[in-house]
């Protein structure tokens, strides 16, 4: 694959390059960068040809957006497309600085979710000023559903029906971006918002990938059918697609219990028998279906750049979908569609 090629992204206008950088990394995900290792690490993206950038103002607090808007506000402003997201305002924490384990060392700030109108033209507007930049091409509400709020999540999508939304469409009609979506980890939220909204893209994380695609398939088909596209995040469920099924490897987050460990032992087993890397299978696999204009690449260093750069870039032979498939490892379908259309 040519990681510099675009597709369009759903029905804004836009091209997005098949490969983007997640700004995870960028907001000292499980890793502390400084600012200057996090500006080799745009360089490389950039150097590679990706020129869709992804981020929120949950990375890090903050730091995630300093960075990346750092780095990119030497660039001409059309030559990138950005996405940020919305639901979460960032509040001084004034000496009672919350930790979550996930992004270390934050920027002193508290995060506070907010889905209402207010909360999205702040959040908007926040981000702007934290990135440097005059505008935010899809603005992507942050992390809305049951997984992430367990019983709060009524609350939270009623906020966001009656109020979030008209933002969301207000600034879509003004000009302000250029389309919305969802950043999230559930796929019963997009198809919900199928049903409420008229979104752009759905970012979704680690739901299609070689070890997750159960309920994915209503969602590609839906997506198809309105033109809007999915950007796929976490195609490496947190780790152990890259790694591998070694110890400490982990999986959503956490460490691998040793029922993912034994399904990954058998997908390295098959792309083993193909002479592919494991990691370079996981990262071509969502590209294979046309709903997906873009696969995140989330990094903390310039090794893992290249290294994703590489697996993108690598001949995958038709036969390695169809024995995941024969196996019992990937949806057959999706694994016919990989093998009929190729990245």
């Amino acid at each position: 694959m040519d990681v510099s090629s675009t597709r369009p992204l759903g029905r804004s206008g836009l091209k997005v390059t098949i490969a983007s950088l997640g700004g995870g990394g960028l907001g000292n995900f499980f890793r502390v960068i400084d600012d200057a290792s996090a500006a080799s690490v745009v360089d490389a993206a950039w150097g590679a040809g990706i020129r869709y950038y992804d981020t929120a103002p949950f990375y890090g607090r903050g730091r995630s957006e300093r960075r990346l808007g750092a780095w990119l506000d030497h660039k001409s402003r059309d030559s990138f497309v950005l996405s940020t997201k919305v639901g979460r305002l960032m509040a001084p924490a004034r000496g009672d600085l919350e930790e979550d384990g996930i992004f270390l060392d934050p920027s002193p700030f508290n995060s506070i979710y907010d889905y209402s109108y207010d909360g999205v033209m702040r959040s908007h507007e926040a981000s702007l000023q934290r990135l440097g930049l005059d505008r935010i091409d899809i603005l992507l509400v942050h992390d809305i559903g049951e997984m992430m709020h367990g019983d709060d999540a009524p609350g939270h999508l009623h906020a966001l029906k009656t109020g979030g939304m008209k933002a969301l469409e207000e600034l879509r009609s003004a000009g302000a971006i250029a389309g919305y979506g969802l950043g999230v980890n559930e796929v019963a939220a997009c198809l919900d918002c199928l049903d409420y909204g008229d979104p752009t893209a759905f970012l979704l994380a680690g739901r299609l990938t070689l070890l997750e695609q159960n309920g994915v398939k209503p969602l590609l088909a839906k997506c198809l059918e309105r033109q809007v596209s999915l950007i796929v995040g976490g195609v490496f469920n947190s780790g152990i697609l890259a790694t591998g099924a070694v110890p400490g490897a982990r999986y959503n987050y956490a460490e691998a219990d040793e029922a993912a460990l034994a399904q990954v032992r058998k997908l390295e087993t098959v792309c083993a028998a193909h002479d592919v890397p494991l990691s370079h299978a996981a990262l071509q696999f969502p590209l294979t279906h046309p709903a997906v204009a873009s696969v995140l690449i989330g990094a903390g260093t310039v090794s893992s750049v290249d290294r994703s750069i590489a697996g993108l870039s690598t001949a995958i032979p038709d036969a390695l979908w169809r024995d995941l498939a024969d196996q019992g490892l990937v949806d057959a379908e999706l694994a016919a569609a990989a093998a009929q259309h190729p990245g």
